[in-house]
């Protein structure tokens, strides 16, 4: 991936596109898995990652890694829990489980995320980390909560433990991801997808062999996802995560559910309400505590590496080998 600092404004704009085509994502889904199964939902969307990403890196000019470079197997098993596995946990949930419930149980993932980070990296837990993301949580929940104030949680738990195992696998990929050898994010997205869709197809094939074929709708829906919500943020993702890390990542992914109701509400003429604007005041304020005591992009050093060691030329250790 690249090493070259991004600025605030960057980080920013970055930061808006990716809550928006991930946000996006959850009314594409809804919609694809009521013409087509998940399975081949999943399968297609992967495909048409797999090649747009592939195209994408040799029209910029990178070198895939011979088979035996540890890349292969890092990005390959990124792929799998970063696309593979949740794709279709959530696909086969949203079946049985609204799209409004489904983004609550996704919400997960920050709180999972910095658990893992705080194991895993030099990302450490801090009393305003934790209250903040609880704080952001409460904003999810608050923004798809129900007049039935029982929440219907326990009315299709089998599906709804498939979407929060989905959370959990999103949440393992950020921090894995950022330990992941350094490759130029094109090439890393790229090695993601092809795995992700050689093991999607597999998998569609075997539990659905009769679902592939999808119709006009279907097909305009894996589109939207496999160029945009797969396609596209995967290389954006990879380099969000290299520049601001797991915890960044995860405040962000707070933000796509507002935006999926906002999409509901603009194209689909879903009934606007309170609770948007609410949840969306809560998830900021969430936001911002936990990002107190945590170094301004000003104040932090941009030749140390992550873990504050000194930086040996970069040849000598990281070279660029694509």
């Amino acid at each position: 991936m690249s090493q070259a600092p991004l600025s605030r404004p960057a980080l920013f704009g970055l930061s808006l596109f990716l809550i928006f085509i991930w946000g996006s994502a959850f009314n594409f889904i809804g919609v694809a898995v009521d013409h087509i199964s998940p399975y081949w939902v999943t399968a297609w969307r992967l495909v048409v990652a797999a090649l747009f990403l592939s195209g994408y890196a040799v029209f910029k000019g990178r070198r895939f890694p011979p088979l035996r470079d540890a890349r292969w197997l890092w990005y390959g098993a990124l792929g799998m829990t970063g696309a593979v596995i949740p794709f279709l946990l959530i696909a086969k949930g949203q079946i049985s489980v609204d799209s409004g419930l489904t983004a609550v149980i996704v919400g997960a993932m920050p709180l999972l995320t910095i658990l893992l980070a705080h194991v895993f990296t030099d990302e450490k837990l801090t009393l305003f980390k934790v209250v903040g993301f609880l704080i952001g949580f409460l904003g999810v929940a608050v923004l798809f909560m129900p007049d039935d104030p029982g929440f219907g949680l326990t009315g299709d738990w089998p599906s709804q433990l498939m979407i929060l195992g989905a959370a959990f696998c999103y949440a393992l990929t950020t921090v894995a991801a950022k330990r992941a050898p350094k490759t130029h994010a094109e090439t890393g997205s790229a090695i993601m997808m092809i795995a992700a869709s050689i093991a999607g197809v597999i998998a569609a094939v075997i539990y659905d062999p009769g679902g592939h074929v999808p119709n006009a709708v279907a097909l305009t829906m894996i589109l939207l996802l496999g160029f945009g919500s797969t396609g596209i943020a995967t290389i954006l993702y990879l380099v969000f995560i290299d520049r601001a890390g797991p915890s960044a990542m995860a405040r962000l992914n707070y933000f796509p559910p507002v935006v999926s109701v906002i999409i509901g509400v603009w194209f689909l003429s879903e009934p606007f309400t309170w609770k948007l604007v609410v949840a969306f005041a809560v998830i900021i304020v969430g936001v911002m505590i936990s990002r107190v005591g945590r170094p301004s992009l000003s104040t932090q050093r941009t030749d140390l590496p992550d873990r504050g060691r000194p930086r040996p030329p970069i040849p000598a250790v990281r070279p660029n080998r694509d």
